[in-house]
C-alpha cells in the first residue's frame, strides 16, 4: 500500500510548497501596489499621505516651539539672573577692596559706616557665591571659578585684618599688608570673578541664540504639507470638475493658520528677545563694566595715597610712574575718555559728554529712552567733576601737603569721594532701569510663544481629520 510522502522532509512537496511562499510583507506591498492602480486605492493613499504630512507638521512645530520657549524661559529666569549675579559678585569684591583702602586712609579708627560697608560687601559676595554654586549647572568653568573665589576670599579678608591691626598701632607694616591684599584681589580674586562673569554671559548668549533661531524644520514641513494639500485639491478639481473639497479646504485652512501663527509668533518673539538683548542685556553688560571701572578707579586713587610712590610701573612708556595713578588714568579713559574729548555739552552741566567709544558713551547709545539716558549723562558730569577734584588732590600731594590731599580724597563735601559716591548711585540707578527694561522685553518675547505648541498640535490634528474626511467623501462615490 502506498503511503503519502512525509510532510516536512527535505525535498518533499510540502517543503517545496512552503519554501515557495512569499513573505507577508511582500504580499502586502504587492496588494497595496495593485490597489494603487485603481482610483479608490489612489484616493486612500493620498488621504493617508496628506494626514501624515499635516500630523508631522504639527509634531515638528510643537517640538521646535517648545525648545525655543524653554530657551526663552532660561534667558529670563536662569542665565541672565546668573550673569547679573556674577557681575554683582565682581562688583561686591571690587567695592570691598576700595572700601578697605578708604578705611585705611582714615587712620587707626576708621569710620563705622566705612567698616560696615566693607563687611556688607564681603557678606554679599559670600552669599552670592553660595547661590551661584547651587544654581550654576553644566559649566565646569563657572564651578571652578566659584571654587577658586571661595578659597581666596578668606585669604584676602585675613590680609585686610592684618592691615587694620597694624594700622591701628601706627605701624607702617599695615600699608604693606594692604598692598598685598590688593594684589591678591586684583591679581587673583577679580580675574576669577571676571572669568565667572564671562562664563555666565556666554551661557546667556547661547540661550539667546537657541531662543531666536528660526524653526526651519517646522516651517519647511508646513510648506510641504500645504503644497501637497494644494496638489490634491487641484487633482480633485481636474478629475471631478468640482471647485472645492470641503475636507481638503478645511485641512488647508488649519495648516495655513498654524504656519502663519508659527511665523508671526516666532517673529514677535525674536523682536522681543532682540529688544531685551540690545536694550537690556547689552546695556546691563556695559553699565556693569562702567560701575566696576569706577570702583577700580576709586581704589587706585586711595592706594596712590597709601603706597605713596612705593609701587611703580616697571616697563613700557609709563615705566617709573606711580602704578596706581597710571591705573586710575586708564580706568577714567575707559569710562569717559580724557577730559575735553567729549562730543558736546552735557545737558545742564556744561561739561563734555563721554568720548565716543567709551563705556558711558556706549551705555547712552544703548539706552532707548530718556529715563535710561538721564542717569548716564549725569554720571558723566560727576565723573568730569571727579577728574578735576582728583587733579587738585594730586597737586596737593605732589607739593608735599599729604594731609590736604587726603582730605580732598576721603573728606566730605567737595572731595573725590563725594564724586565717586554720586557716580556709583547714578550707575546703580541706570542698572535698575535697564534691568526692568530687560525683564519687560524678555517677557514680551517669550509671551509671543504662549500657546503656540499646543495650538499647532490641535490645528494639525483637526487638519489631518479634515483631510481624511475630504478624501472619504470622494471614496464614497465609488461604493
Amino acid at each position: 500500500m502506498a503511503h503519502p510522502p512525509t510532510t516536512g522532509a527535505a525535498g518533499s512537496p510540502a517543503a517545496g510548497a512552503l519554501s515557495g511562499r512569499r513573505p507577508a510583507w511582500r504580499e502586502g506591498v504587492e496588494r497595496a501596489r495593485a490597489a494603487a492602480t485603481t482610483e479608490p486605492g489612489r484616493l486612500r493613499l493620498i488621504g493617508a499621505v496628506l494626514a501624515a504630512l499635516v500630523v508631522a507638521f504639527g509634531a515638528v512645530t510643537a517640538w521646535q516651539v517648545s525648545d525655543r520657549r524653554t530657551a526663552a524661559d532660561a534667558v529670563a529666569e536662569h542665565s541672565q539672573p546668573l550673569s547679573a549675579a556674577a557681575a554683582d559678585i565682581y562688583r561686591s569684591l571690587a567695592d570691598a577692596d576700595t572700601t578697605a583702602a578708604s578705611a585705611f586712609l582714615a587712620g587707626g579708627q576708621e569710620p563705622a559706616e566705612v567698616r560696615h560697608r566693607y563687611e556688607a560687601d564681603i557678606d554679599r559676595a559670600s552669599k552670592l557665591l553660595v547661590r551661584a554654586a547651587a544654581t550654576t549647572d553644566g559649566s565646569a568653568t563657572a564651578r571652578e571659578e566659584i571654587r577658586r573665589i571661595n578659597e581666596l576670599l578668606p585669604v584676602y579678608t585675613g590680609l585686610i585684618e592684618s592691615a587694620r591691626a597694624n594700622n591701628r598701632q601706627g605701624l607702617p607694616l599695615g600699608g604693606a599688608y594692604l598692598r598685598y591684599a590688593n594684589d591678591t584681589m586684583r591679581g587673583r580674586l577679580l580675574p576669577a570673578a571676571g572669568r565667572l562673569y564671562q562664563a555666565e554671559t556666554a551661557r546667556l548668549g547661547e540661550d539667546y541664540g537657541e531662543a531666536k533661531s528660526w524653526p526651519w524644520a517646522a516651517i519647511g514641513t508646513g510648506a510641504v504639507a500645504l503644497a501637497a494639500l494644494g496638489w490634491a485639491q487641484r487633482r480633485d478639481f481636474l478629475r471631478t470638475n468640482r471647485v472645492f473639497n470641503r475636507g481638503l479646504l478645511a485641512s488647508t485652512a488649519a495648516s495655513a493658520v498654524a504656519l502663519l501663527w508659527l511665523v508671526a509668533g516666532h517673529g514677535l518673539a525674536r523682536a522681543g528677545l532682540d529688544d531685551s538683548d540690545r536694550h537690556g542685556a547689552q546695556s546691563l553688560h556695559v553699565l556693569n563694566e562702567a560701575r566696576i571701572d569706577s570702583l577700580r578707579a576709586r581704589g587706585d586713587e586711595n592706594l596712590t595715597l597709601v603706597a605713596r610712590g612705593a609701587v611703580v610701573v616697571d616697563k613700557g612708556e609709563d615705566k617709573g610712574k606711580d602704578a596706581y595713578e597710571v591705573s586710575y588714568a586708564e580706568r577714567m579713559a575707559d569710562l569717559v575718555g580724557e577730559p575735553g574729548t567729549g562730543s558736546g555739552a552735557a545737558a545742564g552741566a556744561g561739561a563734555d559728554r563721554a568720548a565716543s567709544g567709551s563705556l558711558l558713551a556706549r551705555a547712552r547709545d544703548l539706552a532707548d529712552d530718556g529715563e535710561g539716558r538721564a542717569p548716564v549723562d549725569e554720571a558723566v558730569t560727576r565723573l568730569r567733576e571727579w577728574q578735576e577734584r582728583h587733579k587738585a588732590a594730586r597737586a596737593a600731594d605732589d607739593a608735599g601737603n599729604y594731609k590736604d590731599a587726603r582730605a580732598k580724597v576721603i573728606g566730605g563735601e567737595g572731595s573725590t569721594g563725594e564724586s565717586f559716591d554720586q557716580v556709583d548711585k547714578l550707575l546703580a540707578k541706570a542698572l535698575a532701569h535697564e534691568q526692568r527694561e530687560f525683564a519687560r522685553a524678555a517677557d514680551d518675547g517669550r509671551g509671543a510663544l504662549t500657546g503656540l505648541a499646543v495650538g499647532a498640535g490641535v490645528l494639525a490634528a483637526l487638519g489631518a481629520v479634515a483631510a481624511l474626511l475630504g478624501m472619504g467623501r470622494r471614496l464614497a462615490e465609488y461604493r
